[in-house]
């Protein structure tokens, strides 16, 4: 529903030499075509929809302030109109006298057209003075000075309409459509518990639906408060609502929502997340056991060996897991959904630790088995070169595999005995892969 930014601008020139009678023709032409164009202008804004809707609403604030001046500007309006338009009768009553106007008909035309000769009541003197300043019971003008001060009016007007029309035009309808969105979360929320008082986002709910309630309210009251006027435009009605509190409201609600599904999917798969819980429970309960037995073995079988203590089952996640359990059976999603996930991630960190348990606990076990292959292999290693009857290596072998295979086992004392054996067969394969033919570069076995 656009309205012109300002009415046709005047044409004529200031006072000067008396109008022959073809300019008095073209100034009243132009005159007649300014006169149509400001009436079709006043009568669109007087239809402008914003307009009846500033009429017909309770203001508040800023808005109420603008649009009592606004008024009074549009009474101005229609005063300056009907002055303009008084002149311009005025002025084809002189010019319809006869056919070729005498010279007093050309002057009375000329001061008309170009003088200050138009006398406007003011009939806003009783209001606010914001609009016109001081009160003063009338006014003259130039035809010229009327079209500016229509123009100054008029855009002023326009703006304060525009700007009020847009913001009722976007925003009302934005917030409803959110408020029905909010009335459908708040009713899935109610269906999986989530509610005020009881769960975050039910508080959260409760606030968004009143910051709406209350924004509502203030838009369709004082629509001007949320008005942005556009940088360094002069165009009336430049520049958009402030959106600012919805947009907030829509991102608040919006996490409700993501927080909504989140429960809603606890609802749907609970049971099996309960299931894969009890099994790693159950796989670190049995890790812990594997260790615990583990370090019977180690502290009969190693000796002068420090072995970490294993703690007990986790007791506290089996209390929580059976609260977990009692909260899906009473459908209490709303508690369940943060239960299941902490407890998700305490029993892969618990089944982590009952592992990393075991691994300490059996790592002298694992040295002792690393030493007997390391022995075995350097046996097999001599008797592929004719070497295990040697008297020393016999000797050595035998009291490291009688300390490896013994209980307790000393690791340290087994060790050095590793070491003894390795080094003894070291020295005695040493020469024989130098001279031995198949060790040649470039040499071959025997035929």
């Amino acid at each position: 529903m656009g309205v012109a930014g300002s009415f046709p601008g005047f044409a004529g020139r200031p006072p000067g030499p008396v109008l022959d009678r073809d300019e008095a023709d073209r100034a009243l032409g132009r005159l007649g075509a300014e006169h149509e164009a400001i009436e079709t202008s006043l009568l669109a804004l007087q239809d402008h929809a914003g307009r009846r809707l500033l009429e017909g609403a309770e203001l508040t604030g800023v808005t109420k302030d603008r649009w009592a001046a606004t008024e009074q500007s549009i009474t101005l309006l229609w005063g300056y109109f009907d002055a303009y338009a008084g002149a311009l009768t005025e002025a084809r009553a002189v010019r319809a006298r006869r056919r070729y106007p005498n010279r007093d008909d050309l002057l009375a035309l000329t001061e008309l057209l170009r003088g200050q000769g138009v006398t406007v009541a003011n009939t806003a003197a009783g209001h606010a003075p914001a609009v016109t300043g001081p009160a003063v019971l009338s006014e003259r003008f130039s035809l010229e000075e009327l079209v500016a001060r229509m123009n100054e009016l008029y855009a002023g007007a326009l703006d304060m309409v525009v700007a009020s029309d847009s913001v009722w035009s976007a925003l009302p309808a934005r917030i409803d459509l959110l408020a029905a969105e909010l009335r459908r979360t708040a009713s899935l929320a109610h269906s999986v518990g989530v509610r005020p008082g009881e769960h975050p986002a039910g508080d959260d709910l409760e606030s968004i639906t009143e910051e709406l309630t209350t924004l509502r309210v203030q838009v369709i009251s004082d629509p001007l408060a949320f008005w942005l006027p556009g940088p360094g435009s002069a165009a009336p009605g430049g520049g958009r609502p402030d959106t600012t509190r919805y947009d907030r409201a829509a991102r608040a609600l919006e996490d409700v929502r993501r927080e909504i599904e989140a429960v809603l999917a606890v609802r749907q798969d609970a049971e099996q997340r309960l299931v894969h819980l009890r099994d790693v429970l159950s796989r670190a309960d049995r890790t812990l056991a594997e260790a615990r037995s583990a370090r019977g073995e180690v502290l009969a079988k190693i000796a002068a060996s420090e072995v970490p203590a294993v703690s007990g089952p986790p007791t506290a996640l089996q209390e929580r897991l059976a609260a977990a359990s009692d909260y899906r059976r009473h459908a209490q999603w709303h508690r369940l959904s943060p239960l299941l996930e902490a407890l998700e991630r305490e029993a892969e960190d618990e089944l982590l630790r009952a592992r990393e348990s075991l691994t300490s606990v059996t790592a002298p076990l694992a040295v002792r088995a690393e030493l007997r292959g390391r022995l075995d292999a350097y046996k097999a290693k001599v008797s592929r070169h004719g070497l295990a009857e040697d008297p020393l290596l016999i000797e050595r072998y035998d009291a490291a595999r009688r300390m490896l295979w013994s209980a307790p086992c000393d690791l340290r004392v087994a060790e050095q005995a590793v070491l003894r054996f390795q080094q003894a067969a070291a020295e005695l394969l040493t020469p024989q892969r130098s001279s031995g033919p198949e060790d040649r570069p470039g040499g071959r076995g025997r035929a």
